[in-house]
């Protein structure tokens, strides 16, 4: 069974921007991945507003979803109790809803690992106590 890969913002946008200190890295990753990567509308609508300055940028997220490149499995609105819990337990890392969303991912798809440059997923963990398994840059 192969590993699921979950998707967060920086990757995506360092995929699209070739100005990213981390876009020749992205590109090696994402070349050894069979799609779709999975992610949340949290990360898409980063994703969208990081790269609002670049031409084409947002047309070439919303591609990557529209295409199912990129699939968007994960509902809010079914999770809001435990996403709030995650945003109360780490408030002082400060998580953002992006990384709540993800970290609630990598609960659901035990199997998966995420494709992130934020060294919070270094202390997140999912259900309570286990190590979130990142694909990660070493100098990050």
């Amino acid at each position: 069974m192969r590993r699921r890969v979950l998707l967060d913002t920086g990757p995506l946008v360092g995929f699209l921007k070739r100005q990213d200190q981390f876009h020749s890295w992205i590109i090696a990753q994402w070349a050894s991945i069979e799609p779709p990567l999975l992610t949340c509308e949290a990360v898409i609508s980063e994703a969208c507003f990081l790269l609002r300055n670049v031409y084409g940028g947002q047309e070439a997220v919303i591609g990557l979803v529209d295409s199912g490149v990129i699939q968007i499995p994960f509902r809010l609105d079914e999770e809001t109790a435990i996403i709030g819990e995650l945003l109360k337990t780490y408030q002082s890392v400060p998580m953002s809803l992006a990384d709540a969303c993800l970290v609630r991912m990598t609960e659901q798809y035990a199997d998966s690992v995420l494709l992130t440059f934020d060294s919070d997923f270094l202390v997140y963990r999912k259900n309570k106590n286990q190590v979130i398994p990142v694909m990660i840059p070493q100098d990050k």
